[in-house]
């Protein structure tokens, strides 16, 4: 019992906090430009342009089929090769970006094709360009539909940060593996700790995508 007292110091609950914090900046910049990127990705290889739609569709299955710890591992080790030394967490932030927005591009052009296709045929008959039709009709059902499977990535997103401190990024389990390093009893109550954590953050954003979905119903 001594041993989950001293591992539960404010000390080291502040150290957690501090990992912790950083997860969710990266979580956020990430979820941002991954939205946006994705949703350009998505709609590109929706539209079917001559060979465009083709080549972001080759990347996107490539990207999509590897492993965001592989992925990370090129982003730090192996842009300087090519004269970019990304730092920890800018190196982290790129990785989790291009692997999540190619999983976004993908949910966006599913959301799309969930659309009833009359929408965009009505949308052009009354005489707007294929860019409006989707700025204005398409997307914004296609977004409706596609809030459950967006919040499931975005929560993947958050819990794969951990994968990060193998290149030494100073979140949630990087600080973790310095709480417990102090003393190896430390190892349960500092796991049970960042499990409750990650849990809080990961809920509470399942609980608003229920909130939207329903307040958008």
């Amino acid at each position: 019992m001594q041993n989950w007292i001293d591992a539960y110091s404010w000390i080291n609950i502040r150290f957690l906090l501090q990992g912790l914090w950083i997860t969710i900046l990266i979580s956020v910049i990430s979820v941002i430009l991954s939205f946006i990127i994705g949703s350009v990705l998505g709609i590109i290889r929706y539209a079917k342009i001559p060979y465009l739609s083709r080549i972001v569709g080759f990347i996107i299955d490539v990207i999509r089929n590897l492993p965001l710890l592989l992925i990370i591992f090129f982003v730090y080790f192996g842009l300087p090769a090519f004269g970019f030394k990304p730092d920890t967490i800018p190196a982290a932030i790129l990785a989790m970006t291009v692997f999540e927005s190619m999983m976004i591009a993908e949910i966006i052009r599913s959301g799309i094709l969930a659309v009833d296709p009359g929408q965009m045929e009505a949308s052009r008959a009354m005489g707007m360009k294929m860019s409006q039709a989707m700025w204005h009709i398409v997307l914004p059902q296609a977004y409706k539909k596609m809030i459950p499977a967006l919040v499931s990535q975005f929560i993947s997103l958050i819990k794969d940060t951990s994968l990060a401190t193998i290149i030494v990024v100073p979140e949630l389990m990087q600080h973790g593996q310095v709480v417990y390093g102090q003393d190896p009893n430390y190892i349960i109550p500092v796991f049970v700790a960042m499990a409750v954590m990650y849990f809080v953050v990961c809920y509470a954003l399942s609980l608003l995508s229920k909130f939207i979905d329903r307040r958008m119903a």
